[in-house]
């Protein structure tokens, strides 16, 4: 008789941290307090704190399911193509026939599925030795990078000011000019900064791509929220147009339709590697097939068809607009109600960097401890004290105001009493801006390693960054 063995091939395996944002989901779905407010999860939700199926989703699906032409085939390997010239469209404002002939354009399993495709196809191809990210970033991008580019040494240019919560343009560009190697990738977000909601002005954009070009590095965007930061698809997708139109470059973008059309689970996006001629073209678009074929076969194609059949109806896209300028409006007028709130209590220390920033996120400066705090009081926001302004309503951006106004307060009184004078908490890797508000750089559930610059890629693969941005 053979006896069950008493060890695993697998006993070996890591044991990994798990994700961070969906374990303190979990904590929120748990705490049974009746006033309690999630900005944890990096999604949509309406004035009510509900998730928000945008109308014109809703009308595309009705046409959808009553036309006898739908049908469940496979769509081609690299995905349904009237989505991808929508999808391309979108992203470079219906480009002339000259460019389209340099872009190898796919669809994707979502921008994480673009951001993957996109690293092993140029870790494949470009061998760079160096990748350059904004510190901090998603923190998918980490575990993504190390996944699809392990030879690839994940390096870090500043991007965060703890001092003023304001973007380190200065930093950015001093850091990669002295230390960036021509062939090195530079991983850059297209808008809405994630995790900061920080962007470059239009100058600084160009300062950047200035650089870019004299340095000769490799621009790779990510573009998850065009549309969704400001309203304007074409706003938000500036930065991305602008490096183009020098025609200096070729480059990539990772883009996403998971925000700007509320697909969350239906996971569309598209990766587009914009080549120097039409023979580069062809062949990496032979290449990033093989990838795709091996990996997933082919893209799903309900979510696809959502989002072509509303980019190509000019009514539809009308009402598709509307739905962002809701959304974007929401999320501006709620970072304005927290700001004011904040304004009229008094809250020690300066928070305009609340409106100052865009998008989903703000990186609200607060410290360890003081999230910590926040959690004791039923307010639940990632360590790094980034939170999700989607989150605030109405009903509950005052509370959120009230309890930030009275961990500040906490913390400020502890640190006088402290010592040495300082604020608690310093310790963690926090500045204090000496009025009691710490302010971070970094994300300090997962990811303290990335306050220190030049990791090495075993360095960031052995954290796991899994976190994701839902």
């Amino acid at each position: 008789m053979v006896q069950q063995p008493k060890s695993s091939l697998f006993d070996e395996i890591p044991i990994t941290e798990g994700d961070a944002i969906f374990a303190l989901m979990g904590e929120y779905q748990a705490d049974p307090a009746e006033e309690k407010v999630n900005l944890t999860a990096g999604v949509y939700r309406d004035d009510a704190g509900k998730p928000w199926v945008l109308p014109t989703v809703r009308k595309a699906e009705k046409i959808l399911s009553s036309d006898p032409r739908i049908d469940h085939e496979y769509p081609p390997i690299a995905g349904l193509p009237s989505f991808i010239s929508s999808a391309r469209d979108l992203l470079f404002s219906n480009p002339p026939e000259s460019f389209i002939n340099r872009c190898a354009s796919i669809q994707t399993i979502s921008g994480t599925g673009a951001c993957h495709i996109g690293a092993k196809f140029l870790h494949s191809v470009l061998k760079p030795k160096t990748i350059w990210v904004s510190n901090p970033t998603w923190s998918n991008h980490h575990l993504i990078l190390s996944l699809a580019a392990p030879d690839t040494t994940q390096k870090f240019y500043p991007y965060f000011d703890a001092s003023s919560n304001l973007f380190d343009c200065d930093g950015m560009l001093k850091t990669l000019e002295t230390e960036a190697s021509a062939g090195d990738i530079i991983l850059l977000h297209a808008c809405a900064h994630n995790p900061t909601g920080l962007d470059p002005t239009q100058a600084q954009w160009r300062a950047i791509a200035d650089l870019c070009e004299r340095k000769h590095l490799f621009p790779f965007f990510d573009s998850a929220y065009q549309g969704f930061a400001s309203g304007s698809p074409d706003t938000d997708a500036w930065a991305v147009r602008h490096f183009v139109s020098r025609g200096t470059m070729e480059l990539c973008v990772a883009q996403s339709f998971s925000k700007n059309f509320g697909l969350y689970g239906q996971r569309v996006g598209a990766f587009h590697l914009l080549a120097a001629t039409p023979d580069a073209c062809d062949r990496a678009y032979g290449l990033l097939a093989d990838l795709q074929r091996g990996e997933i076969s082919m893209p799903p194609i309900y979510g696809a068809r959502i989002v072509d059949l509303i980019l190509r109806d000019p009514e539809l896209v009308k009402s598709w607009q509307d739905d962002l300028t809701t959304m974007a409006e929401r999320i501006k007028g709620m970072r304005k109600a927290l700001y004011d709130e904040l304004s009229r209590l008094g809250t020690p220390g300066n928070w305009e960097h609340i409106v100052q920033q865009s998008g989903m996120f703000s990186y609200t400066g607060l410290s360890v401890e003081q999230v910590g705090k926040l959690k004791e009081k039923h307010v639940y926001m990632l360590k790094s004290g980034r939170a999700s302004i989607s989150g605030l309503n109405v009903r509950n951006v005052g509370i959120v105001a009230r309890v930030i106004d009275e961990v500040v307060r906490e913390t400020q009184a502890a640190g006088k009493e402290n010592e040495n004078g300082k604020v608690n908490g310093k310790a963690n890797g926090h500045h204090s801006n000496g009025n009691g508000v710490h302010k971070t750089g970094l994300n300090p559930n997962k990811e303290n390693v990335l306050d220190q610059p030049h990791v090495e890629p075993d360095a960031v693969e052995n954290k796991r960054f899994a976190q994701v941005d839902a």
